[in-house]
């Protein structure tokens, strides 16, 4: 079996993760409970013509996705592979927007033909000129990890040798003010928010596009190896350790064998409790790593922290503001992400130097 090597990253988020190393100019916003990306110079990357179209969803995975694609210095790819919760929202509440608004008469179908969930990797492929295996999965919390088991099982069957895989996600006005009645969002009497030490419910809300390519092979750009991926719809409170050290068994591998753990916790305290039983138990001599106070909280907010743990493995360091406790390990090979949203859809992801 073929194994799978990260062999370039891209990444659009809140904070400014192009054209930096490490997270040295990252900022934690503790004043707002919905993020909005640091958005690039678009016409760098896309004609003038074709930005105007565009949905800021399609516009951030087209740039990550180059961004990837430069930094593992390869032109084409033989597979794309997407994740996104929401697909393209904004333009999905155009289209409904529309159909209200002219008493659903003399409806243009632009915005209908872009709010489809696949429209990122269809956008990429036409820019790629790339006629291969083009598919996305929307499963909730879990969609990037879906797209990631998926690009990993093509690579170790050998039925492709090169896969671009990335996680999307745009936030839509409405769409917002939906979840903020159904508080999922953090009210905004709860700010300042501290997600390490939530004591109220709902999450700071963010968006963004993080890509890979994913290769069979060791290069000079390779950031990590990836090992493995499980998704476990649901576990109870106490079952959360018993199912990592399983998997971590299925990997020859025992907690004291991880340099790092990146866990999801997002400031929502009533779902946290996950991590925190095994921040302070499992995983209290190993060195701890949070990021969705940088990322805020979406569905593929786990590709976020897949690019953190790349970045980790390559530069050999945890920056400060990423930190959950102050242990540290002289050197990072083997990382443990875990993630959950609202107690389902759970995530193990295990990368290796």
């Amino acid at each position: 079996m073929k194994k799978t090597y990260i062999n370039g990253v891209g990444c659009i988020s809140t904070q400014k993760t192009f054209d930096t190393v490490f997270f040295e100019e990252a900022i934690v916003n503790t004043t707002e409970n919905v993020l909005a990306v640091v958005a690039p110079v678009y016409k760098d990357y896309i004609s003038p013509a074709a930005i105007r179209r565009m949905a800021k969803g399609v516009k951030n995975g087209i740039v990550a996705s180059a961004l990837a694609m430069k930094d593992a210095n390869v032109e084409n790819v033989d597979a794309i592979i997407t994740g996104t919760g929401l697909g393209c929202i904004e333009d999905s509440e155009k289209f409904l927007k529309n159909i209200l608004d002219n008493n659903e008469e003399f409806l243009t179908p632009t915005s209908f033909i872009q709010s489809t969930h696949n429209t990122v990797g269809a956008q990429i492929a036409l820019s790629l000129q790339c006629k291969g295996y083009n598919f996305t999965y929307v499963n909730g919390a879990v969609s990037f990890e879906s797209a990631l088991l998926d690009a990993k099982m093509q690579i170790e069957e050998a039925e492709a040798n090169s896969i671009l895989v990335g996680g999307v996600d745009e936030n839509g006005e409405y769409t917002v003010s939906l979840f903020k009645l159904a508080g999922r969002i953090k009210n905004e009497n709860d700010l300042p928010s501290n997600v390490l030490n939530a004591n109220s419910t709902g999450a700071v809300y963010g968006e963004g596009a993080s890509f890979f390519v994913l290769e069979n092979e060791r290069k000079e750009s390779t950031y990590a190896e990836i090992l493995d991926v499980e998704i476990i719809n649901t576990l109870g409170k106490n079952e959360v350790e018993t199912a990592l050290v399983s998997f971590l068994k299925t990997n020859n591998l025992q907690i004291s064998d991880l340099d790092a753990v990146v866990l999801g916790l997002d400031g929502n305290a009533a779902s946290d409790f996950y991590y925190k039983n095994l921040s302070e138990n499992t995983f209290a001599q190993t060195p701890q790593v949070y990021y969705k106070h940088l990322s805020g909280a979406y569905d593929t907010a786990s590709a976020f922290a897949l690019w953190m743990a790349s970045k980790i493995i390559k530069t050999q360091e945890i920056p400060e503001i990423i930190k959950v406790n102050s242990v540290s390990k002289p050197s990072y090979n083997t990382i443990l992400l875990y993630n959950q949203s609202n107690g389902k859809n759970h995530s193990f992801t295990l990368l290796s130097k």
